[in-house]
C-alpha cells in the first residue's frame, strides 16, 4: 500500500466521521452501535472501504431529513436490522469456520 493510499484512506474516513458527527444525537447513538456490531461480526465488505457504513449514514441522513426517529428507520430491533443488511453477506467468521472445516 503506498502513502498516498493511506493518506486518501485518513480523509475518506475523516469525511465519513464528519457526517457522522452531524446526524442528530439519537442517529449518532444507534450508528455507533451498528458500526461496532458489524465491527465484532465482521462483514468482509467492511474492508471494502466505507461501502457498507456510508449507505447506512445515507438511510439515517434520508431519515433525519424527513424528521424521523432513528427506530423509525430501524425498527425496534437494531441487530435484526444489521443482520438483515448482512445476512448474505460473508463475515470472517465464516472464512475461519470454512479453513476449519474445509468440507463445509
Amino acid at each position: 500500500m503506498r502513502i498516498q493510499d493511506i493518506i486518501q484512506g485518513k480523509k475518506e474516513w475523516r469525511a465519513h466521521v464528519a457526517r457522522v458527527k452531524a446526524l442528530p444525537q439519537d442517529y449518532q447513538i444507534v450508528y455507533k452501535e451498528i458500526q461496532k456490531y458489524f465491527f465484532k461480526v465482521g462483514p468482509v465488505e467492511l474492508t471494502d472501504g466505507t461501502g457498507l457504513l456510508s449507505g447506512i449514514i445515507d438511510l439515517f441522513e434520508e431519515g433525519a431529513a424527513l424528521g424521523k426517529g432513528v427506530l423509525e428507520v430501524t425498527g425496534s430491533d437494531v441487530a435484526a436490522f444489521c443482520d438483515d443488511l448482512i445476512k448474505d453477506s460473508k463475515t470472517y467468521a465464516d472464512i475461519y469456520q470454512e479453513s476449519v472445516d474445509p468440507s463445509r
